[in-house]
């Protein structure tokens, strides 16, 4: 519902005042306005030299706004890589490189660190992002990309596994080191969820320290999910040279285009309590995730996913209200992803492990597997009358880093509306490799 009561906005005259400040002004740094990223920066400056750096909500979102949005920036400018994701790798690998090497003050690195560490921001936007897409999506769209996506998912897991295993051995690291220390790392889902779960049951089973076997199957996630991010992009371009391959967002033609807002007229603008009233809706839907899994120890985000497309698919919430998750996913995708990339390179992208995984056998038996992975999905969408692309760069979360990988990589590729999809690629996914390796695992050492 649109307020009419709002004036007119008056127009620039030709005089530099205000005309010619106003076009300073809505020169923007991402989002930031220049003259407020100027004062900014000086601020920053002046705490850190005044002493501690708060680790509060305000300065952290300015601290995170500020760096996520200066690196995106850079990446956006860099001619043919601005094409295949660099803003999206620059926004989380130059604040990791920075971090490690101490190039940002610590009170800097402390507020960050802290801020993401203990206020769980990557997991409001993924509850933001996930049931503000679903609520907003046609439910056409919902079911049929639901039932479909788990073929290329699966195909393109087996494919990846085998090729890459041979890749491994043709480059001498050999089929057991191959598979169960690259390729399953890749797929296991990201490091929470993934990489850490595989190496404890490494350790159980092989009887080896879990720390070391952790350092061990690290380093592909790091890797896995940088070439994921580098492939997507790359596909995003190819979607502009071949419209027909891409719907831009969605899995399959003959459904209505992207996402729209719910079931109510399109166009029609919710009010500030309705978008508010689905922000919490999706605080909810999270929290009642993080309850099953400390009494069923089913991961959040998908119990998460679970009741949201239960939601959608039973007409339970109103039109009214699905207009408010789409305007709460459209302000998270705009707005909170370059700060969130920012935080996740500061705080939990450790440079070390990455760099140590950049050995060529390493390097050719990664980039050969992703690149199976998301051709198999490619190739197989193609034959379910899916569009490639879509179902390729959902496939590439499969070997993302985690939650953390699927936000990079579908900003790489300009498609955070499949987030949805990512989530089922990354977490059932990477529970399921991580449950039938291990059980290979025990069958091997019988």
């Amino acid at each position: 519902m649109t307020d009419s009561t709002i004036p007119p906005i008056a127009k620039p005259t030709g005089a530099f005042w205000p005309g010619g400040w106003w076009k300073i002004v809505d020169y923007k740094i991402g989002i930031i306005p220049l003259p407020i990223f100027v004062i900014l920066l000086a601020l920053i400056a002046g705490f850190v030299v005044t002493g501690k750096v708060p680790s509060d909500i305000l300065m952290a979102t300015v601290l995170l706004a500020m760096g996520g949005f200066t690196c995106a920036e850079l990446g956006k400018r860099l001619p043919l890589f601005r094409n295949i994701g660099a803003a999206a790798i620059f926004a989380t690998f130059i604040p990791s490189f920075l971090a490690f090497h101490h190039l940002l003050p610590a009170s800097i690195l402390t507020s960050v660190t802290d801020f993401t560490k203990f206020s769980n921001f990557l997991y409001l936007f993924i509850a933001a992002i996930i049931v503000g897409s679903i609520l907003g999506m046609d439910r056409r769209i919902l079911i049929a990309g639901f039932l479909k996506i788990f073929v290329p998912l699966a195909l393109g897991s087996i494919a990846a596994g085998i090729v890459g295993t041979l890749v491994g051995m043709a480059v001498g690291l050999g089929a057991y080191q191959s598979f169960f220390f690259v390729v399953v790392p890749i797929m296991a889902g990201g490091v929470g969820e993934g990489a850490i779960p595989l190496s404890i049951g490494y350790a159980a089973i092989l009887h080896q320290a879990q720390g070391d076997l952790f350092a061990q199957v690290l380093p592909p996630v790091m890797l896995g999910s940088l070439t994921a991010i580098l492939f997507s992009g790359g596909l995003n371009y190819l979607g502009k040279r071949y419209p027909h391959l891409t719907g831009d967002g969605r899995l399959q033609p003959g459904v209505d285009p992207e996402i729209v807002p719910g079931e109510a007229k399109l166009g029609q603008i919710p009010d500030v309590t309705t978008i508010a009233a689905a922000g919490i809706t999706a605080v909810t839907l999270y929290l009642i995730g993080v309850m099953s899994q400390r009494l069923f120890d089913f991961p959040a985000p998908v119990t998460m996913l679970f009741i949201a497309v239960a939601l959608k698919l039973s007409r339970a919430v109103s039109p009214d209200l699905q207009n408010g998750a789409f305007i709460v996913y459209k302000f998270f995708s705009t707005a909170v992803t370059y700060p969130l990339l920012f935080a996740i390179g500061v705080a939990m992208t450790p440079w070390d492990k990455l760099v140590a995984s950049f050995t060529l056998p390493y390097i050719v038996t990664i980039v050969a597997t992703v690149a199976v992975l998301m051709g198999t999905g490619f190739l197989v969408a193609r034959l379910l009358k899916m569009y490639p692309i879509d179902v390729a760069i959902v496939n590439a979360c499969h070997s993302g880093q985690g939650g953390t990988g699927d936000v990079a990589i579908l900003t790489a590729a300009n498609r955070m509306q499949l987030m949805p999809f990512a989530q089922i690629a990354t977490r059932i996914g990477g529970a399921i490799t991580v449950t039938l390796t291990l059980l290979v695992l025990v069958w091997l050492q019988s």
